[in-house]
């Protein structure tokens, strides 16, 4: 089967690969119609991870059930399913408590899997034609038969659910208001997330016109943190207080104020000095126990100076971690089925499998307006 395959940073190729085969009975094969780009693949991309050379990109997966193994109970070949990007086994302490993002089944030594991402397992990813599902019963969430809301769906194996979960980090609640740092496609769906959960007032912190711009036009209020401090740009819009509540939604890869350099613990710090003083921020934004690429000794080690002094001080509380999706999938499907949520607003691309090099060239650059990028292996829907 042809795959993206990693091949250094900055490098990406399309190669023909061994197709994936069920391993055990509770597997299934499922046939990839749409897989998405994800910011954190970037990071594997860039070269700031220990990934391999050989390994197959992608975490974001939808398609249809092509080979179904004996075990397999709910599942029949034909259903159109879309896989959270945790790979869980449904049965371990964590699982029962609703924590997928942090499985202790399906990585030993290691809390939580993914499909195609380093250190996650040994799950190939499905920026391919063909995936291998474990577990199958517990991670395909079934969708109605065809291709209707198939840019919608495919958002549901990740980005749509990281925001809602920001949003649930921070307890966001109808009228309140939200600062949200970053409006790449996770900070989009979180500053939607807002939203949908009835929030009054929604502010989105990006420096990128083509982000601020897809902010605004949701009903978010878009604040370039390059023209001034953000924090400060918020409060004069807020009577001084502050918001409610705040989500970072940009993680170790922030940039400075004046967008020279990274400087990883600028969201953080300027969330406590946003949000006032007994709020709550939601941290779903990527942070790693080390980062070879860090700005500094610390950055490397993933040691940030947060100014935890402050933060103490005004009484706020934090939420930090993956997102567990399948506590949000099964709803936020029902959601768009109805027409209630389309967060396909935020794909600016839908490509032929073939064209993923040159996408993830320009998704990492920023340009032509690449915010969210969806492959579609084998032109399926096309056909």
């Amino acid at each position: 089967m042809k795959a993206v395959v990693y091949e250094k940073p900055f490098s990406v190729t399309i190669r023909d690969v061994d197709d994936p085969q069920i391993q055990h009975p509770n597997d299934v094969l499922v046939r990839v119609t749409s897989t998405a780009i994800c910011g954190s693949d970037l990071h594997m991309y860039e070269g700031r991870t220990a990934a391999e050379a050989g390994i197959v990109f992608g975490h974001e997966n939808l398609g249809i059930v092509e080979q179904a193994g004996a075990g397999v109970t709910s599942l029949s070949e034909g259903d159109r399913v879309v896989m959270p990007f945790n790979v869980a086994c449904g049965f371990c302490k964590n699982c029962l408590a609703g924590k997928t993002g942090f499985c202790l089944t399906v990585n030993p030594g290691f809390a939580g899997g993914a499909y195609g991402y380093v250190a996650m397992g040994p799950y190939k990813g499905g920026q391919a034609e063909l995936l291998r599902v474990p577990f199958a019963d517990f991670n395909c969430l079934k969708l109605p038969p065809g291709n209707e809301f198939e840019t919608d769906f495919v958002l549901l194996a990740d980005i749509f659910p990281t925001g809602y979960h920001g949003c649930e980090l921070a307890r966001v609640s109808p009228g309140e208001s939200v600062a949200v740092f970053g409006a790449g496609p996770v900070g989009l769906m979180a500053a939607y997330s807002a939203l949908l959960r009835g929030a009054a007032k929604v502010f989105s912190v990006d420096r990128v016109p083509e982000r601020l711009a897809k902010a605004e036009q949701i009903g978010a209020i878009p604040i370039d943190f390059t023209k001034g401090d953000p924090a400060e740009q918020i409060k004069e819009q807020t009577r001084g207080e502050g918001t409610d509540k705040g989500v970072d939604a940009v993680g170790y890869q922030a940039q400075a104020h004046d967008a020279s350099h990274e400087e990883p613990a600028v969201v953080l710090n300027s969330l406590v000095e946003t949000v006032r003083p007994t709020g709550m921020l939601g941290v779903p934004g990527l942070y790693v126990p080390s980062d070879p690429g860090g700005p500094d000794e610390h950055a490397k080690h993933g040691q940030l100076l947060v100014s935890i002094g402050r933060m103490f001080e005004k009484g706020q509380q934090m939420g930090t971690g993956q997102c567990n999706v399948k506590q949000y999938n099964r709803q936020l499907r029902d959601l768009i089925i109805a027409g209630r949520a389309k967060p396909s607003f935020v794909v600016s691309h839908e490509l032929p499998l073939e064209d993923a090099p040159g996408a993830y060239e320009k998704f990492d650059q920023r340009i032509e307006g690449y915010t969210k990028v969806v492959l579609h292996p084998g032109h399926a829907l096309a056909a």
